[in-house]
């Protein structure tokens, strides 16, 4: 079944409700969005782009991202999206990676990724893009449950960008375990979503549901997150649903704190994306309400691994409420979930070990890419590299990162592309980047040096990592160091860099 065939059905009902929304101002009504997508659908369709193909999608948060979204489906082909922060050359590559047949891209960055691409790119701005969704619309192109629909992609421990398969089925599974569970939350067709969040990532997934239940889809005129703005929708279009990374909701409190609001309008903000820390949550809970729920996921098995529901957030009379709201939650309805050994046995409860997880959510495996899937896919588990523990109730607490990823403002950034990108200056000899604690961020990028005489100025790396990756993935600050401290192996030892970093604080 066709993902897309939610929005068809939702435009035949409940045609005349009111679908996208650019802040306050009403752009289409369901019937209008179906409309759009279908004829941009039948025009992708007329340059020959077959079912199957890729199409990507750089654009920044704005109406037409579900426009285009709907219609690459209608046509049969799989989105590929890509955040709208990374470098033109960063996206160049998973162009190339995916195979995308076209890139839809809005103002501003069509121009920088014609520059680096070989890709055709197609500016949303342009007379052409208009006039493509307005001729005549075609039906849904029929799809298997295990079609590919969204191949996501996410950095690799070497750096390199993985494709996540994600299929129809996938993300329907999802989509109603989020929505009609306890898992998630309950939706109406009253209800709004407000993206603060990039559409490329779960707030574009998250769509999905909310289209089924034709609720409203509202773009921020600042095309991003910005608390103050998000206070004033949602007083103004309420009741609004949001998904947001740990780190949106901080600001948030701090905003809604200094100005005395309380979040009127907000229904339910659902926070993902990275580590929560408690006092935050305890705050912002406190402040708001309980408007807060929590899932626990990733590409590989989208926002559907585990959820810590409102009543959870909010419940302060359980003995034990401290751990459970420093937990991610009890394993979703979908999928069967287990703390594993090296072996892949189930360790006891409250014993540390990596997290298994299996259902109707998880990928299929990797794009082109049969060796990663083997090692991460293991009789039907999926490994997710993230260790943790589960308690007699079943709640999991997150310990660590088997891998080194940071997440910074909710995206993922890995050390090894920015330790490359810093090792292409010549007066640099060796480079380790960690993350550190962010009040702000959640984590922010710290890079280790050693650098031949004289050592290179910050500003200097600076302006290298500026020319080969994206500007959020530059480091904020730079130690520069002798040597680095090495294992009898050879391998930099990334913990006493970290400790160094928490000496530092105190």
């Amino acid at each position: 079944m066709n993902l897309a065939l939610w929005l068809e059905r939702t435009a035949r009902v409940h045609g005349d409700r009111p679908a996208l929304l650019d802040g306050t101002r009403i752009l289409a009504d369901y019937r209008s969005f179906h409309a759009q997508s279908a004829s941009l659908g039948a025009a992708l369709s007329a340059r020959g782009i077959p079912p199957g193909a890729r199409i990507a999608l750089f654009m920044a948060n704005c109406p037409d991202y579900l426009v285009a979204m709907n219609a690459v489906w209608i046509a049969g082909a799989a989105v590929v999206p890509i955040n709208a922060k990374l470098h033109p050359r960063e996206a160049a590559w998973i162009l190339e990676d995916s195979g995308a047949a076209l890139c839809l891209a809005t103002p501003g960055l069509a121009q920088a990724l014609r520059e680096v691409a070989e890709t055709e790119v197609i500016d949303t701005g342009a007379p052409d893009f208009a006039a493509a969704c307005t001729g005549p619309g075609r039906d849904c192109e029929p799809r298997a449950e295990d079609d590919l629909a969204w191949l996501f992609y996410t950095s690799g421990t070497t750096g390199r960008p993985k494709g996540v398969r994600m299929t129809h089925a996938m993300l329907m599974a999802m989509s109603m375990s989020m929505s009609y569970q306890a898992d998630g939350d309950s939706i109406s067709p009253e209800d709004g979503v407000l993206y603060g969040a990039p559409m490329s990532h779960g707030a574009g997934i998250y769509s999905m549901m909310h289209i089924l239940h034709g609720c409203r889809h509202i773009c921020p005129p600042s095309r991003g997150f910005d608390a103050a703005e998000v206070l004033a929708l949602a007083a103004e279009l309420g009741p609004i649903h949001m998904f947001m990374a740990p780190t949106m909701v901080r600001r948030l409190t701090d905003v809604g704190k200094r100005t005395g609001q309380r979040g009127d309008g907000l229904r339910s903000i659902v926070y993902a994306g990275g580590p929560m820390y408690l006092a935050d949550i305890v705050e912002a809970v406190d402040w708001f309400g309980p408007r807060f729920l929590q899932i626990y996921g990733q590409g590989e098995c989208p926002m559907a691994i585990t959820a810590l529901p409102r009543a959870d957030v909010a419940d302060r009379s359980h003995p034990r409420w401290r751990e459970r709201l420093a937990s991610v939650g009890r394993a979703q309805s979908l999928v069967e979930l287990r703390v594993a050994g090296p072996t892949g046995a189930p360790l006891a409860t409250g014993e540390t070990g990596e997290i298994l997880v299996q259902g109707a959510p998880v990928m299929p495996g990797y794009w082109r890419n049969e060796a990663t899937t083997a090692k991460t896919l293991i009789d039907g588990w999926l490994w997710t590299g993230d260790m943790g523990r589960l308690d007699a109730d079943g709640y999991l607490t997150l310990q660590d990162r088997s891998k080194d990823m940071i997440i910074s403002g909710g995206s993922n950034i890995y050390p090894r592309e920015v330790e490359e990108a810093l090792l292409q200056h010549p007066d640099l000899r060796e480079v380790a980047v960690v993350g550190r604690a962010s009040a702000e961020w959640g984590e922010e990028v710290v890079a280790f040096v050693v650098a031949h005489d004289p050592a290179p100025e910050a500003g200097a790396l600076d302006a290298l990592c500026l020319e080969r990756i994206a500007r959020f993935k530059r480091p904020k600050a730079y130690r520069f160091l002798p040597e680095l401290p090495k294992n009898n192996y050879g391998k930099v030892l990334k913990t006493e860099l970290r400790r160094l970093l928490e000496e530092e604080e105190t």
